[in-house]
Formats: structure tokens, sequence, C-alpha cells
């Protein structure tokens, strides 16, 4: 277990059985188009008492939900179930609910959302060219007035049109999730993956969620994901930075203990106020938990 107390900023939960709820990603056919066969994920519930019993050892202290359910008719329906889950369990502490931002009817699933008091940020799996669609910066630009975080699902290809829809909309916090989300681990994919997330990282306005690596990298060691961890932080600094699970996705490979244990190793040659705040403090103060 690691000694330092941590906020996991990035957890899924989902119930098949939910009467108005879909996770199609789960679904029995569905293979992942990045991933490929998940069917080991694919039991009917993983929800804050599976994540409690699985983590109780691991000095989690607070947890951030991102969006999971995908296919509902109504994505305020997730935040519904979240909130109640919260009240009965203490599990989530916040939410990043879904949000279709370049919908005419978007503020109005912001303001349906912010009924629920633990919600904190926005995850649009937008269509298209969306980072750059006039009608979905709409939305965006709303965060700012509900104080919402976005999260957004990212590649190095799309970075310079993040950095230009931060700069464009300043406050709001967007949240970079699983390190830039980098799809391969050769050294010239690093150096390109490195290049665009150091201008990204210019952007104040900018975080960085140090989460998913296993995605990529699915038989990963301490070794393996030192660089990429620590590219982040030295990119955007030990006050924009904060660390995620990607729970229970990323148990397809490893558990849960070796990840949180990893991270702990990883940045060690930081001063301890530094590793408490990539550990716990920052996530504490973007996400307001």
């Amino acid at each position: 277990m690691a000694a330092l107390p941590l906020v996991d900023t990035h957890v899924h939960f989902y119930e098949l059985k939910h009467e108005r709820l879909r996770w199609t990603w789960l679904e029995p056919d569905w293979m992942h188009p990045l991933l490929g066969d998940i069917d080991p994920l694919k039991a009917q519930r993983y929800a804050a008492s599976e994540f409690i019993a699985e983590t109780r050892f691991q000095n989690v202290t607070k947890v951030v939900h991102v969006q999971a359910a995908l296919g509902s008719p109504d994505p305020v329906e997730e935040t519904r179930w979240l909130q109640s889950m919260a009240e009965r369990t203490g599990v989530p502490d916040g939410i990043v609910a879904e949000a279709w931002l370049a919908t005419t009817d978007v503020q109005d699933q912001l303001e349906r959302h912010l009924e629920f008091p633990i919600v904190r940020g926005i995850r649009d799996f937008g269509e298209g060219d969306y980072l750059v669609d006039a009608a979905w910066q709409r939305g965006y630009a709303l965060l700012e007035r509900f104080g919402l975080v976005c999260c957004l699902d990212s590649h190095p290809e799309v970075y310079a049109k993040a950095r230009r829809l931060a700069d464009r909309f300043p406050g709001v916090t967007l949240c970079i999730d699983h390190c830039g989300f980098p799809r391969a681990r050769d050294a010239a994919y690093f150096r390109h993956w490195r290049q665009g997330l150091r201008e990204l990282a210019g952007a104040p306005n900018v975080v960085i969620k140090i989460s998913g690596l296993g995605m990529f990298d699915h038989r990963w060691t301490v070794e393996s994901i030192r660089p990429w961890v620590l590219e982040c932080v030295d990119a955007f600094g030990v006050d924009r930075t904060v660390f995620g699970t990607n729970w229970p996705v990323d148990r397809l490979y490893s558990s849960y203990g070796d990840v949180v244990n990893a991270y702990a190793e990883i940045i060690q040659s930081l001063t301890e106020e530094e590793q408490v705040s990539v550990f716990s403090t920052n996530a504490e103060r973007i996400f307001r938990i």
C-alpha cells in the first residue's frame, strides 16, 4: 500500500440491469475499437460497493467518477444513479457527467446535472472534428458559467486543437485524461507525444490526469511507464498534475495496488509536499471535493 493518501480521479461504475441506463461498450457482442476484447470486464455490475471492497487497503480517500454510461436516452440519469450511490456509500465524491455539448438543449442538461450536488465536470465524446465545431464550442463555453471542468479524451493529433480551445476559453479548466492517451510506446512516438503535450501544457488552464497507461502497455512495468509519468509531471508541473487509475478498465492489465504503488515509486524524487499535491490536494482543488 502506498503511504500517500490517494484521490482517484478516474473510475467507472456500471449496473447493466439498470432500467434506464445503457453501457453499450459493455454489451456482450461489442468489441472495443482501441482495446479489442474486453470481455473480462463484462460483469453485471461494478459499482461503489465493489470498488470499496477492492481498494479498501489502498489508502484511497476520495474518488471522482467519470462518465461511463453510453447510449442512454438521457445522460442525467447516470448522474442521478451516482448521486444516490454516493449518498448510500460515500463513493463517489465527485462526478464528471456526460453532456452533449453540441445540442441545442445543452444548457438544460447542465442545469439538470447540477441539481445533484457532487457534479464537478463534464465529458463528451463528441462527433467528428468536434473540438473546432462551433456548436460544440458554444456548449463548452457554458462550462465556465457553471464552474465545471471538462475532461477530454484526446490523442497527440488533436493536442493543437485542444490548445486553441483552451486559449479561446481561458475560464474553463480543461483536464487531459489518460496522459493525453498515447497510443504507442516506441521512441519516435514518445517524442511526438512529448512535443505536443509540451505545447498543450503552455495553457495555464489545462491540467493533466495521469491514468490509463495500461491500455496500450498491457504488460507494463514501473520502468516502462516511468518516462510517461515523469514527462507529464515535468510538462505541467506539480500543481497541475493529478492521478487516476481508470478502474476497472485497467484491471485488465494489473491490480489496483500495483498501479498506485508504481505511481508512488516513480515520483519519489519529488519533495514530500509535491508528492502530496499530485496524489491528493491538486485533485481536491481542481474538482472541489
